[in-house]
């Protein structure tokens, strides 16, 4: 089973155990985080939309860094001007340890059961 989730306006495939680079968050390492998933893919078939709406992903955050360097060279001819510039994008890497529902506490489900038992 895999998971197509969205964070920072990009969307990522991850599928549990992976790990994923994602734009820069502000958690400290060893967090629990949860994104929005987008759509889902399994042995039963693809699923979007309103069928993935309660769907999660639950990632641990492993590390923060840094990306490789980039050079950004801005040239213009016969204008003698010439701009070097160098970037480097922050990242947050996350291991995938779920993907699913989030969990309904039990007391809860229980309470309706009961409520359900007793208007009958």
């Amino acid at each position: 089973m895999y998971a197509i989730f969205e964070n920072g306006s990009k969307q990522y495939k991850a599928g549990v155990g992976d790990l994923v680079k994602v734009e820069k968050l502000d958690v400290a390492v060893g967090t629990t985080v949860t994104f929005p998933v987008v759509l889902t893919a399994d042995e039963k078939g693809i699923q979007v939309g309103k069928e993935v709406e309660k769907v999660k992903v639950t990632c641990e955050v492993v590390s923060q860094g840094k990306d490789k360097k980039i050079i950004v060279f801005k040239y213009k001819a016969k204008k003698n001007v010439r701009k070097k510039q160098g970037h480097r994008q922050p990242y947050t890497q996350v291991k995938v340890t779920a993907i699913g529902a989030p969990a309904v506490k039990k007391t809860a489900a229980k309470k309706t059961a009961e409520a359900v038992a007793e208007a009958e």
